[in-house]
């Protein structure tokens, strides 16, 4: 996971560059839609349109594991109130004077 943020953070600083390093005025043409503008914004909007996507096709695994996460949560303290209920009663039984038959 660190790896992954260090290199996104290597790559976001590497486009930074090239785009400042682009300045040229240009023409973008898609399907029937222009754009004009330097090729630094052009570039820019390009990253970001691209981060966007990302991060919209990451979200529902996110979110799934945020549901997952809170089950388990709620499994595990049910778990550990059951483990020192049975804790108690072992106590409880263990200690209890046991009458001769």
């Amino acid at each position: 996971m660190i790896f992954s943020l260090i290199l996104g953070i290597l790559l976001g600083a590497v486009s930074v560059i090239f785009i400042l390093q682009n300045t040229a005025f240009v023409t973008v043409t898609f399907l029937t839609s222009h754009l004009q503008g330097s090729l630094a914004l052009i570039l820019f909007l390009a990253l970001t349109a691209g981060a966007l996507i990302t991060l919209l096709i990451l979200l529902p695994s996110f979110v799934k594991d945020v549901f997952a996460l809170s089950e388990a949560r709620k499994q595990k303290k049910a778990l550990e109130e059951e483990l020192a209920a049975t804790k108690k009663a072992l106590f409880e039984a263990k200690n209890t004077p046991q009458t001769p038959s």
